[in-house]
């Protein structure tokens, strides 16, 4: 699997991540999540992202990342209004995964002038890495702009899929402009895109890249846009994980394939 640097300040990681959006507690009812996360481990994933909004997903991650801690930057988020919460957030978050973040993002931006200062101070103190933003909507894009042009985070992560592709028009050439490191949520359109795949026909034209399935186009269609550094789908299954690795391997598309994905996702 590739790897890229996350933004000029960051390390070096494999493409393709892991999110924690609903899957890990679903895979964590089944017995199953300590499995999908060694499972992506063993294949090369080393980005595991998720926040508080999640549930228990923070706390089943750290408890499968037990005694493989040193495998994974763990990317996570401060998701409350309230400073004094925010505080907690991260002192919990960082008990459970041994006393180091390496990604604290602000989730939805929610409060992030009350949060920024805190999370600057963990950094300072070497208990946090790196400080992101994160938002899912078009409609707060302007502020995300904003806390870019701060020069005081690290990340930003933003969807991006053939159904969602605001961010091209100012985020992306902002990122790559300020050098911040770039996380892809919802590559698959949660679950949209992939509900009425193409015909495997269709996918003729991507074989030369790569492509074997439909979620292989979708992610490797994200990827190949160089201003993105790691996507990070979701799944609860560990047979998805091989799958979702392999379109982190070049060759990347060009235009041509692009757009290919595009009209095929209907878009």
């Amino acid at each position: 699997m590739e790897t890229r640097r996350l933004g000029k300040n960051g390390p070096e990681l494999p493409v393709v991540g892991l999110g924690t959006w609903q899957r890990l507690e679903a895979a964590d009812r089944s017995g199953g999540a300590d499995s999908l996360v060694s499972a992506s481990l063993d294949t090369g994933i080393r980005v595991f992202d998720s926040s508080p909004m999640y549930g228990r997903a923070e706390q089943i991650l750290a408890r499968a990342l037990e005694g493989k801690r040193d495998r994974a930057f763990v990317a996570t988020k401060v998701w409350t209004p309230s400073p004094e919460e925010g505080r907690a957030q991260v002192r919990r978050v960082l008990e459970w995964f041994g006393g180091y973040i390496d990604l604290m993002q602000i989730h939805n931006l929610v409060a992030w002038r009350e949060h920024l200062p805190m999370l600057e101070e963990e950094k300072a103190a070497g208990r946090i890495g790196m400080i992101g933003a994160t938002h899912y909507s078009p409609s707060a894009f302007d502020e995300l702009e904003v806390v870019m042009r701060t020069g005081r985070i690290d990340q930003i992560q933003i969807p991006y899929n053939p159904g969602e592709r605001r961010v091209e028009r100012r985020i992306l050439p902002l990122a790559k402009e300020l050098g911040l490191g770039v996380l892809l949520m919802r590559p698959l359109g949660e679950g949209r895109l992939v509900q009425s795949p193409p015909r495997p026909e269709a996918l003729e034209p991507l074989r030369p890249f790569g492509v074997e399935t439909w979620p292989q186009a979708l992610l490797k269609w994200g990827l190949s846009d160089s201003r993105c550094h790691v996507t990070i789908p979701a799944t609860s299954r560990p047979e998805r994980i091989a799958e979702n690795v392999a379109a982190g391997e070049p060759p990347w598309f060009g235009d041509e394939e692009r757009q290919l994905v595009s009209r095929l996702a209907g878009y």
